[in-house]
């Protein structure tokens, strides 16, 4: 790869980073239902916040039709103070937790044995709560992922991702097996290759000479023919052909209408969208990611990963970095208020034995 630890090790930082970053700044405003693209514009365009540069402002006394989420207070701009319990990075530490204790050559049945071991079960969301519900009935993988399971291609399993990207800079093959070992607790078809793409996609940054060329050899990790794969093709190309940020989302959500917002491969699409129009700045691809709308918070943590993958945290504004304090509050037990930083460590411990 020709880094020094130094140099993998803020790369490393900066994805650990950018994906709480990332996810704080989306958190507010998830819930893609109700806070579409045209809303989250609205609200930003009201609270004088365009272009987005930090994280969202507080509602303004009186703002009807934009309420945030309940935990808003904590990661508003202000209120922001170390980052806020959220799955997308529980998913992170508890997947930097299996690797240290089992390894890389775990199985899928010790990724759901940490889950009961590790994580509370209502801290578990869609197809993770079934899959939960599931190990704890006995059942086994697969059937811990296709029993009474209607979430199977949800974005679960991406989030999951990030951390094979990490401990295998530059093997995006290597990274989407373990992604994929790990998604079929609880995924099947678009989940699973939702997951193997994000770590692929994540892996890749690490030496693509830019973002669209990580992009690219991360889609040779998951089925060419396969709607995921389709889907980010058809980004690349209407971004290729000129069309403007907002007009390409337009095209590719009425390409993916109906599979719903927490759906892998539109939420694929928006994520795509931003990492390309952000063109390497990370303010610009977390800020258009997250005004991308449907699963804000784990889109912005995904975009914050590559993106900070690719800068490093050296070159994350700090507007960003310095409310998190380098703390973060996780429901996965043993890791509350751990530091950000001991995270990076850790992590860059193991892509030193990922070879």
């Amino acid at each position: 790869m020709g880094f020094t630890d130094g140099e993998l090790g803020d790369r490393i930082l900066g994805g650990w980073t950018g994906r709480i970053a990332g996810n704080m700044l989306g958190k507010p405003v998830e819930r893609g239902d109700h806070w579409t693209r045209e809303r989250i514009d609205a609200y930003l365009r009201l609270t004088r916040a365009l272009p987005l540069t930090d994280y969202l402002p507080p509602p303004p006394p009186g703002a009807e039709g934009f309420e945030l989420r309940p935990e808003w207070k904590r990661c508003v701009r202000g209120g922001v103070d170390g980052s806020c319990r959220d799955d997308d990075v529980d998913w992170s530490v508890l997947g930097l937790h299996l690797l240290e204790t089992y390894g890389f050559a775990f199985t899928t049945e010790q990724v759901g044995r940490e889950w009961l071991l590790r994580l509370p079960y209502l801290q578990t969301f869609t197809a993770e709560r079934v899959a939960y519900r599931n190990l704890a009935d006995g059942l086994r993988p697969p059937l811990t992922a296709t029993y009474d399971n209607p979430y199977q291609e949800w974005i679960g399993a991406l989030i999951r991702a990030d951390v094979y990207g990490w401990t295998c800079p530059g093997d995006p093959h290597r990274a989407a097996s373990l992604a994929r070992r790990d998604a079929v607790l609880s995924h099947t078809g678009n989940g699973v290759y939702g997951a193997m793409w994000a770590a692929a996609l994540i892996a890749a940054a690490f030496t693509a000479p830019d973002v669209r060329s990580a992009l690219e050899t991360s889609l040779e990790r998951v089925p060419a023919g396969s709607r995921l794969a389709r889907t980010v093709r058809g980004a690349v190309a209407l971004y290729e052909a000129g069309l403007g940020w907002s007009e390409a989302l337009t095209e590719l959500a009425e390409r993916t209408a109906g599979l719903g917002w927490i759906h892998t491969v539109p939420n694929a699409a928006v994520l795509t969208a931003g990492l390309l129009y952000g063109e390497g700045d990370f303010t610009r691809t977390i800020a258009l990611t997250v005004r991308g709308g449907l699963d804000t918070d784990s889109n912005g943590a995904t975009a914050g990963s590559v993106a900070g993958v690719r800068c490093g945290a050296a070159a994350i504004p700090p507007q960003w970095s310095e409310p998190l304090r380098d703390r973060v509050r996780s429901a996965v037990f043993g890791f509350d208020g751990v530091r950000i930083s001991e995270l990076a460590e850790r992590t860059l411990r193991l892509a030193g034995r990922a070879g």
